[in-house]
C-alpha cells in the first residue's frame, strides 16, 4: 500500500467584483491563493512540493489576446509566488476534462515512483479582466520565467477542426447547440418539450450553487420554467441556448488539490482523515465532430464513465455524490441520463458545486473545483463513493475520477483497448463539396446580442447520404428556421470556395 497515491489536499477560493476585500487578483495570484489553502488543508509547506502542473487559461488556450499580459510559464510563475522550487513542473493542454486527466495521470505517476508531493491548480479572471477594462483600469501581469516547463501546448486545432472553423463554430454555444438539437431529433422531441427537459435537468444545480459559498455570484434557486424563458435578461444565444442554460465564463475562481502516496503522507504525518482515493478512472477521446455516426450522443464520455466505475468495482446504486461537466445540457444528459440512466431528479443530486452555469465556469479548471467540492462530502461521509465526470471539447474528450475513503491497493488502468473500440466504429460518409439537395440533420440559429445572426446546419446529400457542414446569413433563411423547427427539412446547399451555403427548399 505505501504506493498508492492519494488526495490529501484541497483548497478554493473565489473573488466577487464589489465584494468586500475585493483585490483584482490575477490568475497566477487566484491559483495561489487556492494552494497555500490546498497546502494548509494537509498541513503540507510548500517546500515539500516536487511536481507542480497547472491547467490552461482561456488566454493560454484560444489565440485571444491578454489585455494586462500574462505569464508565459503558468506552473513555474505559481511556485515562484508560493515560494517553492519544484524539480518538475507540468503545464496541460487545455480541455475541460484536464483536471481529473491530471489526477489520473499524476496518481499514475506517484504510484510508479516519479515525484512524492504534487500540486495541482488552476484559476482565471475573466470577471476581473472585463470590470478593469470597463473601468478604465490598468495591470501589469507579464512574467517571463526562464525555468523548465514540460508545456504541452494549447491542442487547440486538436478539436477545431478548419472546416468547423470556416462554418464559424470556434462559436463554443453554436457547436454545443448542433449537439443538442441532434438529440433532440433522435429522441424526436419538439421545441418546447425539449426545453423543459433542459430546464428541468439543469433546475435543481441552481438551488446547489445557491448554497455555494464559492460561487461566482451570489444567487438563488430557479425554476425550470425560468431558466428557458426567453426575456431580456435571458436572451437567446445560440437556439435552443437562453443564457441561463449556458456556461458562466465570468468569474474569478480557483482551485487546487494535492496528492502524494501513502507512504509519504505517513511521513508527514498528515491526518488519515484527509485521505481520499482514486478507486476508478478512465480517460477516452471522441473522434471530430463530423465523423460521429449520431452527433446527439457522447459514446467516449458513457464509456469512460462505465469504465471507471467498474474499475472501482461499483455501480451507480453505489454512489452517492455525482458531479458531471455541465457546460451545457447535452454535457450532462448525454452521459448521466443517456449512458448511466440517472434522472434528472436523482435524489442524490447531478452536481455538488452547482455546475458551470450557476456555480461559475472557469475555463479548464471548474473540475477541480469538483473535485475540491467532492473531497469535502466524501470526507464529511467516510466510506461512500462520488464520482467526478470532466468534458473537453465539443463533447470531445472525458475524464472519470471514482473516489472514497475506503483504503484499497492501487491499481492503474488503461483506456487503450477501450479507445481502439470507439475509434473502430464506421464514420458517416461526407461530402467534400456538396451541390444539390439535402435534408438537415441538425441545425442552429446563432444570436449576437439578442438578435438572430446566422444559422449553422449540418445535412445529408439525397445524392449519396454524405455529411456536410454549411451556413447561412440571409435574413430570410435565419427567419424561416426559426419560425418553424428545421430538423428534418429540405434544403438546396451550395459549395463556395471554404464556406458551403444553404437555404430552404
Amino acid at each position: 500500500m505505501d504506493n498508492t497515491p492519494i488526495l490529501v489536499g484541497v483548497g478554493q477560493f473565489t473573488e466577487r467584483v464589489g465584494d468586500a476585500g475585493y483585490q483584482g487578483l490575477s490568475p497566477v495570484e487566484l491559483a495561489v491563493q487556492a494552494a497555500r489553502q490546498a497546502l494548509r488543508d494537509c498541513g503540507v509547506s510548500e517546500l515539500a512540493v516536487d511536481v507542480v502542473a497547472t491547467t490552461r487559461t482561456f488566454e493560454d488556450s484560444l489565440p485571444q489576446p491578454a489585455p494586462f499580459g500574462k505569464t508565459d510559464n503558468f506552473p513555474r510563475a505559481l511556485a515562484r509566488h508560493l515560494g517553492s522550487a519544484p524539480a518538475q513542473a507540468y503545464w496541460e493542454q487545455m480541455g475541460g476534462n484536464t483536471p481529473q486527466q491530471l489526477v489520473n495521470h499524476f496518481a499514475e505517476r506517484l504510484a510508479r515512483g516519479q515525484g512524492t508531493l504534487v500540486l495541482l491548480a488552476g484559476a482565471e479572471a475573466i470577471s476581473t479582466v472585463r470590470h478593469l477594462l470597463a473601468t478604465g483600469q490598468r495591470r501589469d501581469w507579464n512574467e517571463r520565467l526562464r525555468e523548465p516547463v514540460d508545456d504541452q501546448g494549447s491542442a487547440w486545432n486538436r478539436l477545431l477542426t478548419a472546416e468547423l472553423a470556416a462554418h464559424r463554430l470556434a462559436n463554443i454555444p453554436a457547436a454545443y447547440a448542433l449537439l443538442e438539437n441532434a438529440r433532440r431529433a433522435r429522441l424526436q422531441l419538439d421545441r418546447s418539450d425539449y426545453a423543459l427537459q433542459m430546464g428541468e435537468l439543469f433546475a435543481p444545480l441552481t438551488h446547489v450553487a445557491a448554497a455555494n459559498p464559492y460561487s461566482a455570484t451570489r444567487q438563488t434557486g430557479a425554476t425550470a420554467h425560468q431558466l428557458t424563458t426567453v426575456t431580456e435578461h435571458n436572451r437567446l444565444i445560440a437556439e435552443p441556448y437562453p443564457l441561463h442554460l449556458v456556461a458562466r465564463d465570468q468569474v474569478n475562481q480557483a482551485a487546487a488539490l494535492v496528492l502524494t502516496t501513502v507512504a509519504k503522507a505517513r511521513a508527514l504525518r498528515i491526518d488519515p482523515r484527509k485521505w481520499l482515493y482514486l478507486n476508478g478512472y478512465a480517460d477516452l477521446v471522441e473522434r471530430d465532430v463530423l465523423d460521429r455516426p449520431d452527433l446527439g450522443a457522447y459514446p467516449a464520455g458513457v464509456a469512460a464513465s462505465k469504465a471507471a466505475l467498474r474499475a472501482a468495482h461499483v455501480t451507480t446504486e453505489h454512489v452517492q455524490f455525482w458531479d458531471f461537466y455541465s457546460c451545457f445540457p447535452i454535457a450532462v444528459s448525454s452521459v448521466a441520463q443517456d449512458g448511466l440512466g440517472l434522472a434528472a431528479d436523482n435524489p442524490r443530486g447531478l452536481t455538488v458545486t452547482g455546475g458551470l452555469p450557476y456555480f461559475g465556469g472557469p475555463g479548464n479548471n471548474y473540475s477541480m473545483h469538483a473535485i475540491a467540492t467532492m473531497a469535502e462530502k466524501l470526507r464529511s461521509a467516510p466510506g461512500t463513493f462520488g464520482f467526478v465526470g470532466a468534458n473537453g471539447g465539443f463533447l470531445s474528450k472525458y475524464s472519470v475520477g471514482v473516489y472514497t475513503t475506503t483504503p484499497k491497493r492501487w491499481q492503474a488502468h488503461n483506456s487503450a483497448s477501450l479507445q481502439q473500440e470507439l475509434d473502430a466504429v464506421p464514420a458517416p460518409p461526407r461530402e467534400s463539396a456538396p451541390n444539390g439537395s439535402a435534408t438537415i440533420e441538425t441545425a442552429t440559429v446563432v444570436f449576437a446580442k439578442g438578435q438572430p445572426d446566422y444559422a449553422v446546419a449540418v445535412g445529408r446529400m439525397h445524392s449519396n447520404q454524405g455529411r456536410f457542414v454549411a451556413i447561412a446569413s440571409d435574413s430570410a433563411t435565419v427567419s424561416q428556421l426559426l419560425a418553424a423547427d428545421p430538423l428534418g427539412r429540405t434544403i438546396s446547399v451550395q459549395a463556395q470556395a471554404s464556406q458551403n451555403h444553404f437555404r430552404l427548399g
